[in-house]
């Protein structure tokens, strides 16, 4: 049996669960920090959740996955594949990108999880690229902190 692998990260933003929760789900505000890419979907549980962008002037569909469990608010886990990888388009191919958010005193903590890499084709690959020497999610979950907390 393989040691599961994830990655997590966690941050506390001076900001309530709503905003927060806008930041993660509406696609004007992902593309300020999610490499330009909108978040597209209906947030209903196994509604398709497409990342898309413009790269090189031309539309692309950077990630596919759905929606596994939404809590507004709270709660949020959506499968992820890259469609442009040369990897199988197959449900074991795909991680789990899991939110949660806990409101108190005015601030949410977020924790993200993302995987299981020990599981997925070219996992280890993946894993060291997602977890970046230790970085993981944390570039973006700066990036968030810093887009909630200014408006």
């Amino acid at each position: 049996m393989k040691t599961p692998l994830f990655v997590k990260s966690r941050i506390t933003i001076n900001a309530p669960a709503t905003r927060v929760w806008d930041a993660l789900t509406n696609p004007q505000q992902t593309k300020k920090y999610m490499f330009g890419c909108e978040a597209i979907s209906d947030y209903q549980i196994g509604s398709p959740l497409t990342w898309e962008c413009i790269f090189d002037g031309k539309h692309i569909v950077a990630v596919t996955g759905h929606i596994k469990a939404v809590d507004q608010h709270k709660h949020l886990a959506y499968t992820t594949f890259d469609p442009n990888s040369k990897m199988e388009d197959i449900p074991v191919n795909y991680l789990t990108v899991t939110y949660t958010l806990t409101e108190q005193d005015n601030q949410t903590v977020l924790d993200v999880t993302q995987g299981d890499y020990s599981i997925v084709a070219d996992g280890e690959r993946r894993y060291a690229e997602t977890y970046n020497g230790g970085e993981g999610w944390n570039p973006i979950l700066n990036e968030i902190k810093k887009l909630v907390e200014s408006e």
